[in-house]
Formats: structure tokens, C-alpha cells, sequence
């Protein structure tokens, strides 16, 4: 009788230990990784929005607009300066 006791303890222990892979804690770290990859993406994306829509973005509209004819040259180098010089301005 006290054997059949230790041997099912030592069924259930052994059967506990099957349950559970040995490399279980991967989800979490994997989930922790996407987790991190789309915060950096998001980052990414607004670092680059930041510098499209910078201190630079008048002068690149007005680029566009000489390039479509809209503006002369002589207007496009005036508005450039002017763009300029508020940006060097503190």
C-alpha cells in the first residue's frame, strides 16, 4: 500500500514536470520584442514626419512651386531668403 502511494507521487510529480516545457518563458520575451519593434517603428514614423514637416518645410513648398512654374526665379530667391532668415533668427 505505501508503495503504491510513493509510485503515483512519483507519477504526479513526473507528469507535472511533462506539462510544462523547459522553454516556455520564449512567449513572453517574444511578445516583449514585437512589444518594443512597434514602438520603435512608431518612433521611427514620427521622427520622420518631424523632419518632413520641420523648420525646412516652407522652403521645400516653395521648391515645389517654382518647379511647377507657378513662381519666377527672381520671386522663388526672394521668398527664400526671407524663409531663411527666420530660421536663423533664435
Amino acid at each position: 500500500m505505501f508503495t503504491d502511494i510513493i509510485t503515483a507521487d512519483v507519477i504526479a510529480q513526473s507528469a507535472d514536470h511533462w506539462d510544462r516545457p523547459d522553454w516556455w518563458p520564449i512567449f513572453p520575451i517574444v511578445w516583449l520584442l514585437v512589444i518594443a519593434a512597434v514602438i520603435t517603428l512608431f518612433a521611427v514614423n514620427a521622427r520622420q514626419r518631424a523632419l518632413h514637416a520641420g523648420p525646412r518645410a516652407g522652403e521645400r513648398r516653395l521648391a515645389e512651386r517654382y518647379a511647377d512654374g507657378e513662381i519666377d526665379e527672381g520671386e522663388y530667391r526672394a521668398r527664400r531668403a526671407v524663409l531663411r532668415s527666420s530660421h536663423d533668427k533664435p
